[in-house]
């Protein structure tokens, strides 16, 4: 029987690149691959046929001898030992269903049994807590559902005083393979699912499955720091493992409530403090609530509404234990809204003394007073 032109068979022309090609190999082998077409022989022929077109026409100087010879020119190659399995190398979500194509399953992933033991899923869980627990730390009891290893079979899947036997059909391999010209495919055996292994009375706990969902109470100790978005990750907390194997992690990502006071930048907190117009004018000292309760900050004379105030180390601890960060107070006029006829006639007095405002043109520069507090106190300190 003559063999088809490769670019035939791929559909692709003769000035086809590589991308292009590699392209029609994917469609022709996802429509033709033998998992989707079972017992269907003439699917499995042009599998096999676009799988030979693609080694050659994948592989540059095969395909330039190709081009010069026709088959004539690679034949001895694809059919004895310059197939080079490694030219597929990028299909795995492909050959990882069919199993052990060609005999390479180390390349393709499909040669290992799934029979063996599994390491158990990775879980996550989101927990909230409040903006002064972040700051002091804590510790929080949690709850979550997981698979565990089944107490009653201990994860082997057969009822008590009997155990899983090997596979007569594949005699534990979990695969079956046979010899297709000068491929050699193994797939997955139907008796054993993969496993190697056969259950002939299953666990009636779990149901042969080795693994029982659980509710689980854990203690997370939250250090003092922690942000929003940071995680704790638990060891070994996470999905039991299958077969034996060891069991997964489990994320706890920390959501942190925001304060009706500070507002945080890292290690750094910021708050508003309001501060009278004689203070501001003649200096003097005002309480500012830390997280360790109220601090004297003395502000200078003549500071002007939105000047910020550093305590140093009063903002947030580092989670690394090192230090914290400071607390930034920006001080704003407080204007009062009510005045006695005693504070207006002083009032009046002060302003008579003051010079008169001189009405002036906005340059770019009065632009900063119209943004927002943080921001510019953001620009100071970054």
């Amino acid at each position: 029987m003559n063999k088809r032109d490769y670019y035939v068979v791929l559909g692709v022309e003769r000035a086809a690149g590589e991308q292009e090609i590699k392209s029609a190999y994917r469609k022709l082998a996802l429509r033709f691959h033998p998992d989707r077409n079972p017992g269907d022989k003439s699917a499995e022929e042009k599998f096999k046929e676009a799988a030979e077109a693609y080694t050659v026409l994948a592989d540059g100087e095969k395909r330039a001898a190709y081009d010069r010879f026709g088959h004539a020119g690679v034949g001895a190659g694809v059919g004895a030992g310059g197939f080079d399995p490694t030219i597929f190398a990028g299909f795995e979500d492909i050959f990882g269903n069919l199993g052990d194509l060609f005999g390479f399953g180390d390349i393709f992933g499909g040669g290992r049994r799934r029979g063996g033991p599994q390491r158990g899923a990775d879980l996550r869980y989101d927990l909230e807590i409040g903006f002064e627990e972040s700051a002091k730390g804590t510790e929080t009891t949690i709850q979550i559902p997981r698979q565990e290893k089944c107490g009653t079979c201990h994860g082997s899947g057969a009822a008590h005083g009997t155990s899983p036997v090997s596979c007569p059909q594949c005699r534990g391999r979990g695969q079956l393979r046979y010899q297709q010209g000068f491929f050699t495919v193994a797939q997955t055996c139907p008796q054993c699912r993969g496993a190697g292994q056969i259950i002939a009375k299953p666990c009636a706990t779990c149901g042969g499955h080795g693994q029982v969902t659980e509710q689980r109470r854990l203690t997370v100790k939250i250090p003092p720091g922690i942000a929003s978005g940071q995680r704790l990750r638990l060891r070994g907390e996470g999905e039991g493992g299958a077969g034996g194997g060891p069991a997964g992690n489990l994320d706890v990502v920390v959501h942190v409530q925001d304060h009706p006071f500070f507002r945080r930048e890292g290690d750094d907190l910021f708050c508003e403090i309001p501060v009278s117009f004689p203070t501001l004018a003649l200096g003097g000292e005002i309480t500012v609530p830390t997280l360790d309760g109220d601090h004297t900050l003395r502000v200078p004379e003549g500071t002007e509404t939105g000047t910020v105030l550093r305590l140093r180390g009063r903002g947030m601890p580092s989670i690394t234990g090192r230090g914290h960060g400071d607390l930034h107070v920006i001080v704003q006029v407080m204007t009062p809204r009510k005045l006695t006829r005693e504070q207006k006639k002083l009032l009046e007095q002060l302003a008579a003394t003051l010079p008169a405002p001189q009405a002036e043109p906005k340059s770019h520069a009065d632009d900063e007073h119209d943004r927002s507090v943080f921001e510019r106190v953001k620009d100071i300190f970054s």
